[in-house]
């Protein structure tokens, strides 16, 4: 059993991967917020791509997206989902943490999605730059064979993505 990246704590088969296969499946903005996560886990750059509103010509920036992809990610949270002015706005405050160059970092954004097309897209978000990186101590730096995997899958490291 593989647990969901984004931190649901259901099966990614029954989570995620139904939506990664088909984006209309996200009946909610938290939904494909939660599944363009999980993408940025697998490494899904075309699910990420194709997910941006049409009015972001996101293919324009596939190689920035392909970058920010291949990021150490570490976790989800989010805050809080609510509705826009209309049905067809939703909004979704997160946290996501990833790992680079020893470092540990903490992205936090409202993101604004749109329904067009029976299908939900990110078009843009907000911010918030007030969370300070914060270095790794050293022994998380490296997973050792016996400890968890990281990826959340609750097998040993040695077993998963070692």
């Amino acid at each position: 059993m593989t647990l969901c990246y984004c931190g649901s704590s259901q099966e990614y088969r029954q989570c995620c991967q139904p939506i990664h296969q088909d984006p209309s499946k996200a009946t909610k903005p938290e939904q494909l917020m939660r599944a363009r996560y999980s993408a940025h886990c697998c490494r899904d750059v075309d699910f990420v791509v194709n997910t941006y509103h049409p009015s972001c010509n996101a293919e324009a920036d596939r190689q920035a997206i392909a970058e920010s992809i291949h990021s150490d990610w570490k976790g989800l949270s989010v805050i809080s989902s609510e509705a826009g002015e209309t049905d067809s706005e939703g909004f979704v405050t997160f946290q996501a943490t990833l790992h680079e160059d020893g470092m540990e970092y903490t992205l936090a954004e409202r993101s604004r999605f749109l329904f067009e097309n029976q299908q939900w897209y990110y078009v843009d978000g907000v911010i918030d730059d007030s969370i300070a990186p914060k270095p790794l101590p050293k022994h998380s730096l490296k997973v050792q064979r016996n400890d968890p995997c990281p990826c959340g899958s609750g097998k040993k490291y040695k077993k998963c993505c070692g």
